[in-house]
């Protein structure tokens, strides 16, 4: 099997983290700037958006995060919840992914026959960028997973980080140090989901 197809299959959804360097945050700055320069998108529209957060900046969003969800969580449903979100507090960092509504938009306005694939294409482009930052940092031994509490914190993180309005908040993956190993994963068969003619 090629190293790439390897790193695929290591790639999992590490949710026990911690705040432990295992790769140096210039390092994870250099994976995540690689992905958004080389990860393909529509018609080159490059409209892919990132925000790093470390340290303090990371808890914060995470403690943001809780105090949405506890706004509107039962409180007495609400354990588990914290339980999450205390287990992606404890990592060492989360990555943000957005895309530029503006970019798409002037794609829209420029090339109007496609006008309704755009956003279309400008998420799976978004999810194809989150895959490949996901699986260069496993394979660099860092834990990660993908998390979508947008849009409820949208606001908030743009108020918080100064993020331009344009900016639509797709997804979070918080990211660190593995603690504990994945569960086994199922997988349905593969000749019910893959056709082969020729």
């Amino acid at each position: 099997m090629s190293q790439f197809l390897s790193a695929i299959k290591e790639r999992r959804s590490v949710y026990a983290i911690s705040k432990e360097e295992v790769i140096s945050d210039q390092r994870i700055e250099e994976i995540v700037g690689e992905a958004v320069l080389h990860t393909p998108s529509s018609f080159n529209s490059q409209s892919a958006r990132v925000v790093v957060l470390f340290n303090e900046q990371h808890d914060k969003l995470w403690d943001m995060t809780k105090e949405t969800l506890r706004a509107i969580v039962p409180a007495d449903s609400f354990g588990p919840t914290e339980e999450k979100m205390a287990a992606f507090h404890s990592g060492r960092g989360t990555v943000l992914f957005f895309e530029d509504q503006e970019v798409i938009q002037g794609l829209q306005e420029q090339f109007a026959l496609y006008k309704d694939n755009f956003p279309v294409w400008s998420e799976q482009s978004s999810g194809m960028l989150q895959f490949v930052v996901w699986t260069a940092l496993a394979n660099e031994g860092v834990g990660a997973s993908l998390q979508h509490y947008n849009p409820l914190i949208d606001e908030k993180v743009q108020q918080e980080w100064n993020i331009p309005a344009s900016w639509k908040l797709i997804a979070q993956m918080p990211f660190g140090k593995p603690v504990a190993e994945p569960g086994d994963k199922q997988f349905n068969p593969l000749d019910s989901r893959l056709k082969v003619f020729k």
